[in-house]
């Protein structure tokens, strides 16, 4: 009971800046989602206190029905910014998708690189945290550069290609201006998973004659995956609230072909709409904790380290191997 008690002291601090710093905005913000936003008094001429709105901010982004000038709700007209929520959505989840994939393959195999012993291995791995140091701001006007029209990839290939404004080459332009910035994140996570596995394991499979696909299968992959789906949860996260790449690599228009949900609830507030733009950062902050909930509870990734809980609870081995590095080594 003392203990328990003095734990709870310890970390009680820690709980109040959590709860101030995360607790308040999402509360404050989920309060001023069901207002109304100040409006203009003909009379006055003022702007006015806005009353209860209840669910109308949200209704008005999933369905996109507006208030017309009869005073009737109905279909909100093209160029109203609810008109591209859903298509901000598929956006957003495809961007997510594809580059979470892409990162993942690549950022395993630099991984298996760097795993290896080999002359300048420290350098290597210091030389992969470049792209990701780089700020989002600065890799995206690089590949502004490179993009151009008469940009490097243009010179190239031979092409006349418009990669910021043909819709489709403006999503590759942002999936691979991201998988190069986010790649050695991905790469440096697995590779501390791969450091855990015990080198004896392989040598045991190669005796008993286990070929190369066969340890990935049966030892790298089932040993690596904890580690792998905590790498895939945190990028998942990530991508999910994308925001400074398209805008500063594309454009900053809601109805761009590759505006995010981050996009709109910023153009929204820069029209003045905050407590519609509270709703819209609610319904992202809910989208985005639906997705961690179930990779977490359905998809294994284990974040609180259960996984390594549950293994050291079992009785141990006479023999065991002794365990690899715990954490990425960048000296070779």
């Amino acid at each position: 009971m003392k203990q328990s008690l003095s734990a709870a002291l310890l970390i009680a601090p820690t709980l109040l800046v959590l709860a101030v710093v995360i607790g308040y905005p999402i509360t404050r913000a989920m309060w001023l989602s069901f207002h109304d936003d100040k409006a203009l008094d003909p009379v006055t001429g003022m702007f006015t206190e806005s009353g209860f709105a209840g669910f109308d901010h949200y209704i008005y982004w999933l369905t996109q029905r507006c208030m017309t000038a009869s005073g009737e709700v109905g279909a909100c007209p093209s160029g109203v910014i609810a008109s591209d929520f859903w298509p901000a959505v598929r956006i957003t989840i495809f961007f997510a998708v594809v580059t979470v994939a892409l990162e993942t393959v690549l950022g395993f195999w630099m991984a298996t690189v760097m795993n290896k012993e080999f002359r300048g291995r420290g350098l290597l791995r210091a030389a992969v945290l470049v792209p990701w140091a780089i700020p989002t701001a600065v890799t995206a006007k690089l590949w502004q550069f490179i993009f151009a029209p008469r940009g490097i990839v243009n010179s190239l290939l031979g092409t006349d290609i418009g990669w910021t404004t043909d819709p489709w080459a403006a999503r590759t332009a942002v999936i691979v201006a991201d998988v190069w910035k986010t790649t050695p994140f991905m790469a440096l996570l697995i590779l501390a998973g791969l450091q855990m596995i015990p080198r004896g394991v392989y040598e045991a499979a190669r005796v008993d004659g286990a070929s190369t696909w066969q340890m990935f299968r049966s030892i790298t992959l089932p040993l690596v995956k904890p580690a792998l789906m905590v790498a895939v949860l945190f990028r998942t996260l990530d991508a999910l609230r994308m925001y400074d790449l398209p805008v500063i690599l594309v454009s900053a228009s809601s109805n761009a072909p590759t505006a995010t949900i981050s996009q709109l609830v910023v153009e929204d507030m820069r029209q003045g709409h905050f407590n519609s733009a509270s709703a819209l950062s609610t319904l992202v902050f809910l989208f985005i904790f639906a997705v961690a909930f179930v990779m977490v509870k359905f998809l294994g990734a284990d974040v609180a380290g259960a996984t390594r809980r549950t293994s050291t609870a079992r009785p141990q081995v006479k023999h065991s191997l002794p365990s690899g590095p715990s954490v990425v080594e960048l000296k070779g």
